[in-house]
């Protein structure tokens, strides 16, 4: 009788420890799984290429802007390796198409097409499907700021101006952390 009585005041006291070690291996479990899901996404933001000038309201682009979508897509245009464009979103508008038109063909991407100025939709679009990878905006003189704007969470970034079309936004969003945003031109 007093083994047995022994034995059941050795259980109560090992529940509480056997009990904090599943809830510690519980918790390590859902760490490792947070920590490993854990990404950056980078999104790459461009202006159009130089557009005709006229009258007509969705204009093609002028040889420049011809030569400085072949530079984008020089400059983006490597097809393996870290920090490849996994995913081009154009606005729809002809001049913003054409310019992503010679990446997305040595990609062999098809860029999503989505209004210039709707803003949650691109955001959620990039958040959606291309978490953790490299995407490409390619939109307007207005709405590339934005954009750059409400993914880095910095008001100071200044409007692009008109006859300015090689500026290049990079934005690295984590998940968890401060985006980062670093300007830079290409092609000229």
């Amino acid at each position: 009788m007093k083994k047995e009585h022994a034995e059941l005041r050795r259980r109560p006291l090992l529940t509480p420890i056997w009990l904090a070690a599943l809830i510690a291996i519980v918790l390590l479990a859902v760490l490792a799984v947070f920590v490993a899901s854990m990404t950056t996404t980078t999104v790459v933001l461009v202006r159009h290429a130089e557009k005709e000038l006229g009258t007509i309201e969705d204009p093609p682009l002028t040889e420049a802007g011809d030569q400085r979508a072949q530079a984008l897509a020089r400059t983006f245009g490597d097809r393996e390796g870290a920090g490849r464009i996994a995913g081009i979103v154009v606005s729809d508008t002809r001049r913003s198409q054409r310019t992503a038109a010679p990446l997305a063909a040595r990609l062999g991407i098809q860029p999503a097409v989505i209004g210039a100025s709707d803003y949650d939709a691109i955001i959620g679009h990039i958040r959606r499907d291309f978490r953790g990878r490299t995407v490409l905006v390619v939109g307007h003189s207005n709405t590339i700021p934005e954009l750059a704007r409400r993914l880095s969470r910095q008001p100071d970034i200044p409007e692009i101006p008109d006859a300015e079309y090689g500026t290049v936004y990079v934005v690295t969003v984590p998940t968890l952390g401060r985006p980062s945003l670093l300007r830079m031109n290409y092609g000229s």
